[in-house]
């Protein structure tokens, strides 16, 4: 099962332990990222790791970054809250915050459009 948005594809079955791939493009370059699901419960938690060869860095656990994206209930809205570790420098937290941003905002742009 795949869904895919601008230039990346999510490839995944979707159980927790199961693998994770992100293929794209970014700024000119092809890529493919890759992760594990960690936990999943429908409607309400998705973590996951996740770790990029675009980084430059070796692929090993000490690079692979948990994602955890949580969704609660806040009146007749939907909360999204969402956390990523191991940022190493403030400048690749600054970059992934940013990266993140825009991702939430083409999702709210998607599930409020009429």
């Amino acid at each position: 099962m795949f869904a895919s948005y601008n230039r990346t594809t999510v490839v995944s079955d979707w159980h927790e332990g199961s693998p994770i791939v992100w293929k794209g493009e970014w700024q000119g370059t092809a890529y493919e990222d890759k992760g594990v699901i960690l936990q999943l419960q429908p409607g309400r938690l998705l973590q996951y790791s996740h770790f990029s060869p675009l980084s430059g860095l070796p692929d090993a656990p000490e690079h692979h970054h948990t994602v955890t994206i949580e969704l609660s209930a806040e009146g007749a809205q939907t909360l999204i809250t969402l956390t990523q570790d191991k940022n190493a420098t403030e400048e690749e937290r600054a970059r992934a915050e940013a990266n993140w941003a825009t991702m939430l905002t083409a999702l709210k742009q998607f599930v409020e459009r009429p």
